[in-house]
């Protein structure tokens, strides 16, 4: 199958982020009767795809990233050279997300008919901060009054087989700094020190692992997850001068920002402390009665024979970016037991099962 063989072209290109290594421009080629527009940005290259088959109709997108992680230690083949080896093709990017961008690369490359509009939103800084990719492309398209209706993006969200998961929304990422302050002292002399580990001890449990709200049928609740505490001078006869403590909260709709802050506030009456937020991304829902919920849906469960779990597990993705630009987007792949991982791989099988949920959808979708 044509999937496959274009997957694996793919693979090769050593696109570690924010280096596309010319994987833009091979799609560009690959697609040639789509409209191009490569949107370049401090470094970070993004590639626009876009025909129009009718005046009237619908403008459905799909999103995704050529870039990868590096490769790292340890793998049994070359990572950038695609293995087929039972049934698998191993290389760096299979799940995360070459196969995705492989398969509906395919699935538009076949379309003759269509009410509407069909692009291709394509970047090579997902993996990093993702400040001028897949967000640039579309300030382009809304500056051309063209931004879409509907979206896809094709990040693995399978879990346990193909078809089990759709993802319509992420929670969001606020990252958190806490720095209590204190007075540097001789050990021996406790009451001529302010020790911050020993002020802030009580308060300690009031934020590991608190869940901000309750959650949802959808979203899991907002819990507060202490990622580094550390203080002193790795001495046994010195007191702290300040103890600073790292955090991250994956907020729901019902969190915000400015929550957090009241709550910590709160947490922290009657210490000296600074704090800082800084919210990296935002939580989004696209609501499960939507158009392209529903169509996609009918989509995975017609070729996989599997009915999907619509879920926001997870961590962040560029489809935080379409939902800010009111448009209404899913995120669907393969299964990701592999993603970032030596010798990461995806199942053959999966990899054109994607590609004909694509096609189905696209099909299906006026």
């Amino acid at each position: 199958m044509q999937v496959v063989e274009i997957f694996k072209e793919l693979s090769k290109f050593k696109s570690i982020t924010p280096d596309d290594d010319g994987a833009l421009n091979y799609i560009a080629v690959e697609l040639s009767d789509f409209e191009a527009f490569f949107i370049e940005k401090e470094g970070v290259k993004n590639l626009l795809l876009t025909k129009k088959f009718s005046d009237d109709g619908e403008h459905l997108a799909f999103g995704g990233h050529v870039d990868v992680v590096p490769a790292g230690e340890g793998w049994s083949s070359d990572p950038f050279e695609p293995l087929e080896k039972d049934g698998f093709i191993y290389v760096r990017g299979a799940q995360d997300m070459k196969s995705g961008v492989a398969a509906f690369m395919c699935a538009v490359k076949e379309v003759r008919n269509f009410k509407g509009r069909i692009s291709l939103i394509l970047t090579s800084d997902e993996e990093g901060e993702a400040k001028y990719g897949t967000l640039e492309v579309l300030k382009f398209m809304q500056e051309k009054d063209m931004l879409p209706d509907f979206a896809v993006v094709a990040e693995p969200t399978c879990d346990k087989k193909f078809g089990d998961s759709i993802k319509i929304g992420r929670r969001g990422s606020i990252n958190g700094k806490l720095i209590i302050k204190g007075k540097q002292g001789h050990v021996a002399y406790p009451q001529k020190c302010i020790n911050p580990v020993h002020n802030f001890a009580s308060a300690l449990k009031f934020l590991a692992g608190f869940d901000l709200d309750p959650g949802d049928e959808v979203f899991a609740p907002s819990k507060i997850v202490i990622t580094d505490i550390r203080g002193g001078m790795e001495v046994c006869n010195v007191t702290p001068n300040d103890l600073k403590l790292m955090f991250n909260v994956r907020n729901s709709p019902q969190t915000s920002l400015e929550d957090i802050k009241a709550y910590v506030e709160k947490t922290c009456e009657g210490l000296d402390y600074e704090l800082c937020l800084d919210q990296s991304s935002k939580p989004f829902l696209t609501q499960s009665d939507s158009k392209i919920v529903q169509k996609l849906n009918e989509s995975v469960q017609k070729i996989s024979q599997v009915v999907p779990e619509l879920n926001t597990k997870g961590g962040t993705s560029d489809a935080r970016y379409f939902a800010e630009f009111g448009v209404k987007v899913v995120e669907f792949g393969v299964c990701n037991d592999r993603i970032h991982a030596v010798d990461e791989r995806v199942s053959i099988e999966e990899l054109e099962k994607l590609y004909l949920v694509f096609k189905d959808l696209i099909e299906s979708f006026n």
